[in-house]
């Protein structure tokens, strides 16, 4: 059987308000992330999208864009964290490339990130013509 979860989860309210009264937190236009150490060796994530973003359908697709922004680059997260992400209203009517560079700005500001060209596949050779 496969598992199609990718990652460990916080469950409940006391484990995000410990994440928000304890963690660090940056925000830009879309999302906000809070992270705190957990001393484990795996990461932790919790997703929050309030009622005020959306409709469920509007909500568990912001949901599904940040937990696949989160599955692709999770090899390239430090790993020992909780991180709580929480959507802005403004992150509605936003493609999932926009909410991936979105995560990847806030992940790389908490530097939870490791470099390897900011995780977006840049490559530096020049093509000759």
């Amino acid at each position: 059987m496969i598992n199609m979860k990718n990652y460990i989860s916080l469950k409940n309210r006391k484990e995000f308000n410990n994440v928000y009264q304890c963690g660090k937190s940056f925000a830009n236009k879309y999302l906000v992330m809070y992270v705190l150490e957990n001393h484990d060796k795996k990461n932790r994530l919790g997703i929050s999208v309030s009622k005020k973003v959306g409709n469920s359908v509007v909500r568990h697709r912001i949901t599904r864009l940040i937990r696949e922004s989160y599955r692709l680059h999770q090899e390239n997260i430090i790993t020992g964290n909780d991180i709580v992400v929480i959507a802005r209203i403004n992150v509605k009517d936003r493609n999932y490339w926009e909410v991936e560079k979105a995560f990847l700005q806030l992940a790389g500001l908490h530097h939870i990130i490791i470099d390897s060209d900011r995780s977006q596949g840049q490559n530096n050779d020049s093509i000759v013509m």
